[in-house]
């Protein structure tokens, strides 16, 4: 698994969040500690919503 926003990967993460598309909830999002504390921006490979 890697971060949705910056590519990392999750393995050694254990504060990460994984959450179904808010729009198309098709797709499962992946943000890793840093890119959720900074509010990093993500965007569904499927339907293109983004998100802080």
């Amino acid at each position: 698994m890697k971060c949705t926003s910056c590519g990392l990967n999750l393995l050694g993460d254990d504060k990460y969040v994984g959450f179904k598309c808010p729009n198309c909830l098709k797709v499962e999002i992946f943000r890793c500690s840093r890119c959720k504390r900074l509010s990093t921006e993500y965007s569904c490979p499927s339907c293109g919503f983004k998100g802080p």
